[in-house]
């Protein structure tokens, strides 16, 4: 399924390299029985047996002369050990994708990370001649100041960022900038940490209307209804739960617009009250 959305004059389009599939105990460690009262507007985004479906994709911005791809993804031929094994030498036509939506990698303006996690640095670089190179030359790579900071002190020597971020920023293609950076007119980074410490979303607004990338401040739509559900991921549960409250707080019964970074296809909607919580629509 190709999606696209107008968001005033910017246009934000998805490239979705892999799916995965997790249950409710393993990812949110809630039993299943607690996503009952959320199954009748959750269904587009559970498997038939009731496990979280996940998508794996970067969005695409092409707004105020620019094109900007945020998150880039696993990346092709990367290896991880057994604890990712879902994500060990893909080989997928993620670039022929890029390409095909406009953002041939020679033409990208911008690359934003809302983290620096596998799944969201991959394509960052490409293995050419044996050696990992930034797969958009032409870039910049916007990645959070205390994320960079944080993930050289935990990963350097380990994979993703030494073989997805250390080769840009060897590069010089790296702004290692505050978590709520402005990008262009219409683009900004907002403060979302708890999945990591300097975990953004991005925030674009244009001729009055406005849209939300959530990254991954959020996993799945239930946690908009319950944004106390914290992921395995988290690195702090309790700053995620904030972060989320803070975007419902922003979004909620508004028109904006949320992508959820993980969401399969709605992928985009609306947070909107529901009784005396709330749920994505």
């Amino acid at each position: 399924m190709s999606l696209s959305w107008k968001v005033g004059g910017a246009t934000i389009s998805v490239v979705t390299e892999t799916e995965l599939v997790f249950s409710c105990e393993t990812f949110l460690r809630r039993p299943p029985s607690d996503l009952d009262p959320y199954r009748s507007w959750l269904a587009p985004y559970l498997a038939d047996d009731g496990q979280f479906r996940l998508v794996v994709q970067a969005l695409l911005v092409a707004v105020d002369g620019l094109r900007i791809v945020v998150d880039t993804c696993v990346g092709n031929g990367k290896e991880f050990g057994s604890s990712m094994a879902d994500f060990n030498g893909l080989d997928t036509p993620f670039i022929e994708g890029l390409t095909a939506a406009g953002f041939a990698p020679d033409l990208v303006d911008y690359v934003i990370c809302t983290h620096l996690h596998v799944d969201h640095v991959g394509w960052n670089t490409q293995l050419v001649d044996g050696a990992w190179v930034p797969t958009f030359p032409h870039a910049r790579y916007i990645m959070s100041e205390p994320d960079v900071r944080y993930w050289r002190d935990h990963e350097a020597r380990h994979n993703p960022f030494a073989v997805s971020v250390q080769p840009v920023i060897d590069a010089g293609l790296v702004d290692q900038v505050a978590t709520d950076h402005r990008v262009s007119a219409s683009v900004a980074l907002l403060p979302t940490p708890g999945h990591t410490p300097g975990h953004v979303s991005v925030h674009i607004a244009s001729q009055g209307e406005s849209a939300f990338i959530t990254g991954d401040m959020v996993h799945s739509p239930v946690q908009f209804a319950r944004p106390d559900w914290s992921s395995l991921a988290d690195t702090d549960g309790a700053e995620a739960t904030r972060s989320r409250e803070r975007l419902v707080a922003i979004a909620g019964d508004r028109r904006a617009l949320v992508i959820g970074t993980h969401f399969p296809p709605p992928t985009a909607g609306h947070i909107v009250r529901d009784g005396d919580t709330w749920k994505f629509d």
